[in-house]
């Protein structure tokens, strides 16, 4: 059998898919043209100092509230600033402790304004979860049928 049937040769026309999306002779993918008008500048950060030596960074307190804010645990936020988890822990736990607190509240509050615009499973569930409400029946005394006296 001839293994050469199914190599593409040059005559054939590339698919759209296939087609390079840059010259790749003229710039490496990590190399980029230079801007004619460039706007970098530098940036003086304010924050915490933490590590020692040549591990120092500045971690500005108020980006991690932000992070923690959106959702991040603190190791992606240890990775985010290239700091160890235990010194973010120590250093800011109390930014920590906020911003979590404020994505909760946030969350309980767009959950609630969705249950009570007509979302019944939500309803159902924050019943259950606030109000003690439950898919099974409960016997006890309160719930027994009263005596009729004929």
């Amino acid at each position: 059998m001839d293994d050469t049937a199914n190599i593409p040769t040059s005559e054939e026309p590339m698919l759209p898919s296939e087609e390079p999306e840059q010259d790749l002779t003229k710039y490496p993918r990590w190399e980029y043209k230079e801007r004619k008008d460039p706007r970098w500048r530098e940036v003086t950060k304010q924050g915490l100092i933490v590590g020692r030596g040549k591990n120092q960074r500045v971690v500005p307190p108020d980006e991690v509230w932000k992070l923690t804010e959106i959702g991040m645990t603190d190791r992606e936020i240890a990775e985010w600033f290239q700091i160890k988890e235990d010194t973010l822990r120590y250093d800011f736990a109390d930014y920590l402790t906020k911003g979590r607190a404020g994505m909760k509240r946030r969350l309980r509050a767009v959950q609630l304004s969705t249950a009570l615009a007509g979302n019944a499973t939500l309803l159902i569930w924050l019943g259950k979860q606030y109000l003690g409400q439950s898919d099974q029946p409960m016997n006890s005394d309160e719930t027994k049928v009263l005596p009729w006296a004929d």
